[in-house]
């Protein structure tokens, strides 16, 4: 239920009956590029949770920027999923975006 002031969340995952045939020839070139940015972000983001292990062991604390580098990480992967598992034709931007992924409460 929103107030009026925010968007209702749209649903990452829909299905879609139509689809382009021209659509699953460019989704190969876009895969691709997809790949190659999410296999340097998830070496990044690896780095990141080793220093971040290292940071808890040291001072009992989470670093911010670390968690929320590898939280992108996450957030980046879900975001390029539907369209990388052929779920619906909206391309994604290969370059990360910011998004929200959230867990609703029964």
């Amino acid at each position: 239920m929103t107030d009026g002031t925010t968007p209702a969340p749209t649903q990452l995952f829909t299905y879609v009956h139509e689809s382009s045939r021209i659509e699953l020839l460019i989704r190969i070139v876009y895969w691709i590029l997809i790949a190659i940015v999410a296999f340097v972000y998830g070496i990044i983001a690896t780095i990141c949770l080793i220093i971040q292990w290292f940071h808890i062991l040291i001072f009992a604390t989470r670093h911010e920027g670390l968690s929320d580098f590898a939280k992108g990480y996450l957030e980046y992967m879900v975001y390029v999923m539907s369209y990388t598992y052929i779920m619906n034709d909206k391309r994604p931007n290969i370059m990360p975006v910011k998004i929200k992924v959230f867990e609703e409460e029964a």
